[in-house]
């Protein structure tokens, strides 16, 4: 079989892991080919840095796309994450539009927000354009908050008023349904905890029409990037060919694993989890 390829449409963060420099060893680690198409180059993330620098890379994503098209290129996969304004949601679907094939799993992580709030860059605009990109997606993987924009709804009417854990399962199997479009869509809903010391996901699977929750252990610590470690791994996990219920497992088994590790080195924060010694766990998956 040949080696499976995803286009990964991200920005890259020099220092701290999220994003492309998450998505690039992860992917690679099992046996995906990865092709970065950049979004921004930052000499770090957002997230607890100050005077970071940022070079925004719209100009050049349409170039990228064209030149890959004439060379013809496909994908197993399509994965988006942060997206830096309107224009560049916009080049996202044009880009899916371009290259999807009927064996491309496009799979979007619809950055917007947490803890019940948008994130500084994301304006009421861009947050309808992501939720019209996610659209166009096989699989989304939206926290509890972009569910809620996905949604139009308030985060206070999610599940449990908002509140993170634990949560009625009923009610988050309603969620994910409801997020599907009506069972178009497969949905990973992350941070959904059924009971104390529980954390994971609620997820519907279009192709079964299963709601199915996966839970694996709390690790009671504030992390960077869990995000993009846990949609990274599923994007590999589906591509390889597994079950949305089985990506979703090895994602979560990963992050808790990454997690304990970090936590037991008092890491801060803002570095991320640190997840690249644990690389081995993700390799040779039969």
């Amino acid at each position: 079989m040949p080696t499976p390829r995803v286009a990964a449409i991200h920005d890259l963060s020099g220092f701290g892991r999220c994003s492309l420099t998450v998505a690039i060893p992860i992917l690679s680690a099992m046996g995906v080919q990865c092709c970065p198409l950049p979004t921004a180059f930052l000499s770090t993330h957002t997230g607890g840095f100050e005077g970071f620098t940022f070079l925004d890379m719209t100009e050049e994503m349409p170039r990228v796309s064209r030149h890959w098209k004439s060379l013809g290129l496909r994908f197993d996969a399509i994965y988006s994450g942060f997206l830096g304004s309107e224009r560049q949601i916009d080049i996202v679907a044009e880009f899916i539009q371009d290259f999807r094939t009927e064996r491309t799993a496009v799979v979007v992580d619809p950055v917007m927000g947490d803890d019940g709030r948008a994130y500084q860059t994301y304006t009421p605009a861009m947050c309808a354009g992501m939720t019209r990109l996610a659209e166009l997606a096989d699989v989304i993987t939206p926290n509890l908050t972009e569910a809620a924009f996905l949604l139009g709804r308030g985060y206070s009417e999610l599940p449990g008023g908002g509140v993170r854990s634990p949560h009625d399962e009923t009610a988050l199997r309603h969620l994910v349904e409801d997020l599907s479009l009506g069972g178009r869509r497969s949905v990973a809903l992350t941070g959904a905890s059924l009971s104390p010391g529980k954390t994971g996901a609620m997820c519907f699977d279009a192709r079964t029409g299963r709601t199915e929750a996966v839970q694996t252990d709390f690790i009671v610590h504030p992390l960077h990037g869990t995000g993009d470690v846990f949609a990274s791994v599923l994007t590999g996990a589906l591509v390889q060919g597994r079950s949305l219920a089985e990506a979703v497992r090895e994602a979560a088994d990963f992050i808790r694993i990454c997690a304990e590790r970090t936590v037991a080195q008092d890491l801060p924060l803002r570095e991320g989890v640190d997840f690249e010694p644990l690389l081995c766990r993700l390799m040779h998956q039969e």
